[in-house]
């Protein structure tokens, strides 16, 4: 039976799948609380998704180079728990998505929400991992927002149809299959004479695109590794590889994560002995 849209919609139903319990057309807070506040400047509400990623790998990448003013707490949200509608959270990001990060450094403090306008902020505020250079700036750029455009297609079409989605509909699979695979002929083009999305060097571009593209290239994105044939895309699959095994990526991909094996999970972060305690318990 063909579906027919009614005149106006209405939400008279729960949509089904992983997330019904948190889907709602309007926006605004369900419940009070207030958010914890730990000892450092930086203070990020994330969970271990690709967006949240982006900012733990890139604090940990500034880390590694020697800023300790990147130093920071990592709270835990729990999408699944709906952490995300709390009073605190809303009032920080009235979009209510992760990561949200606050920079206490600043008076008043700076709240950030948004990946590519965090990833953007901690690169200016540090000066790391993203050119002086006027043109190499723009490219890191052009890149940077061409994956927060991109992403959507990746995660809220392909993903949910393909893995979430409690019923699978061909033509939402194939529709969204196309563009996934398009994206990684992009990318895979791009990285054919560039070691990195903006040239040489290693930038927010690569960090931001890296959670999304690079786990999906490496089989650990919604299961669809061999549904997409993600191998035949080697220039994608060098670049994966290569950023999966530097140290802070390696770290940035524990911090707020709540799935997978144990000693990959690290909750909470609040100091960077944290890891060493996580590695002793395993």
């Amino acid at each position: 039976m063909t579906y027919k849209p009614p005149a106006i919609w209405a939400w008279d139903k729960e949509s089904g799948g992983k997330f019904a319990n948190i889907n709602r057309p309007v926006a605004g807070a369900t419940h009070e609380k207030q958010l914890a506040v730990g000892r450092h400047p930086l203070q990020l509400y994330s969970l271990a998704t690709p967006n949240g990623v982006k900012i733990t790998v890139m604090l940990e990448e500034l880390l590694a180079l020697g800023h300790s003013g990147a130093e920071y707490d990592a709270w835990l949200i729990d999408i699944n728990e709906g952490d995300q509608f709390s009073s605190g959270f809303v009032e920080l990001n009235p979009n209510s998505k992760i990561p949200v990060m606050v920079d206490r450094s600043t008076a008043p403090p700076t709240r950030l929400f948004e990946s590519g306008s965090i990833l953007l902020y901690l690169a200016e505020k540090f000066g790391a991992f993203l050119s002086a250079n006027p043109a190499t700036r723009a490219e890191s750029l052009n890149w940077l927002f061409w994956q927060m455009g991109s992403a959507p297609f990746l995660g809220g079409g392909f993903g949910h149809f393909y893995h979430y989605a409690p019923t699978k509909i061909e033509y939402a699979i194939d529709r969204f299959a196309m563009e996934a695979k398009r994206q990684l002929d992009v990318l895979d083009r791009r990285l054919a004479d560039n070691a990195f999305l903006a040239g040489k060097d290693y930038s927010i571009a690569d960090i931001a695109a890296w959670p999304w593209y690079g786990a999906l290239a490496l089989g650990r994105l919604y299961e669809a590794g061999e549904f997409l044939q993600v191998q035949t895309y080697d220039n994608v699959q060098r670049w994966a590889k290569e950023i999966d095994s530097r140290p802070a990526v390696k770290r940035g991909r524990m911090v707020n994560r709540v799935w997978g094996e144990p000693e990959e999970q690290l909750r909470e972060r609040h100091d960077a002995g944290d890891f060493d305690k996580l590695a002793n318990a395993s």
